[in-house]
């Protein structure tokens, strides 16, 4: 009788055991996936972390060498306390041409938006005809190789002597020096199209318009952005080289006058942040391109 009594229970022990072995090894299957994960997410986070701030020491690293070893060129630390100055009150006016960095940032990328959004409307039609029809390219194809490799400051005396003034002289050298990067890449997207695809809207009788809104467009879209993106490298670029000569308000104007004030510190805080503007452009233009990537449609 106990004999009987006792098996039972052991069969139970034995079931709860087996179920309790498969639970933690399940467990065990179920975690080691996650925490993979995580070790892989974290290890590329690392692996871009550590290279740049590396980069950045050995930046700072030589420019304390080339400070202690030049008369007049700031430390890091004295920069850093420029900055901290300068970024106290970035937006106060004290005159007309005496206003924070922060208003001459916004004055310059409001002079990159008109000259760059002019490009851009002008520039993009332009490359979609050049592209399309072989008689616009060998009419354009000999200007736009003359024009293009003009020096951007080449271009300012023109505008002023076409505008009489300053404001839209910059503007004008902005749009003519960045154009030229959305013509031909839209224009060489083009003429990537497959010849099939045009055969069968030859076929379908599809209207120029109707060819050029559902083929050519989406084809090309990524040609487009990335001609936008070296442009608006190349607005930025212009821009401050173009307000040093025109004067005013502007990032170009307000490095220039510290020059002559001879604030050499903040000369590089400005620098600095003309780079990070430029950055962030950057990284706009780079996000609206993969949003309009086929890879992540």
């Amino acid at each position: 009788m106990s004999t009987h009594s006792k098996t039972p229970v052991t069969l139970a022990e034995s079931v709860n055991t087996e179920v309790v072995g498969r639970t933690t090894a399940k467990t065990k299957v179920d975690k080691s996936p996650a925490s993979e994960g995580k070790s892989a997410v974290l290890r590329r986070v690392m692996q871009k972390i550590i290279p740049g701030l590396l980069g950045v020491v050995v930046l700072l690293v030589i420019w304390q060498i080339a400070a202690l070893n030049s008369k007049g060129f700031p430390t890091p630390f004295k920069t850093w306390e420029a900055a901290k100055v300068i970024f106290s009150d970035p937006f106060y006016i004290a005159g007309p041409n005496d206003m924070g960095i922060g208003w001459n940032v916004l004055a310059s990328l409001k002079r990159v938006a008109i000259g760059f959004g002019l490009a851009v409307i002008v520039g993009i039609p332009a490359g979609f005809l050049i592209g399309r029809f072989q008689f616009v390219a060998n009419m354009f194809n000999p200007i736009i190789s003359l024009l293009r490799p003009v020096s951007p400051l080449a271009w300012l005396p023109i505008g002023l002597l076409l505008f009489q003034r300053a404001e839209p002289a910059s503007a004008w050298t902005i749009f003519i020096c960045s154009i030229w990067p959305m013509i031909l890449n839209t224009a060489e997207g083009v003429k990537r199209i497959p010849q099939d695809y045009l055969n069968v809207a030859r076929v379908l009788k599809l209207s120029e318009f109707t060819v050029m809104r559902k083929i050519l467009f989406p084809a090309v879209l990524p040609y487009i952005l990335t001609g936008v993106r070296l442009s608006i490298g190349i607005a930025w670029l212009v821009i401050v080289a173009a307000e040093m000569l025109t004067g005013g308000v502007g990032i170009g104007f307000w490095i220039w006058n510290e020059w002559n004030n001879l604030n050499v510190e903040n000369i590089i805080v400005a620098i600095l942040l003309i780079g990070v503007v430029g950055m962030l452009l950057e990284l706009g233009l780079m996000a609206i391109a993969r949003r309009f990537s086929y890879e992540n449609r």
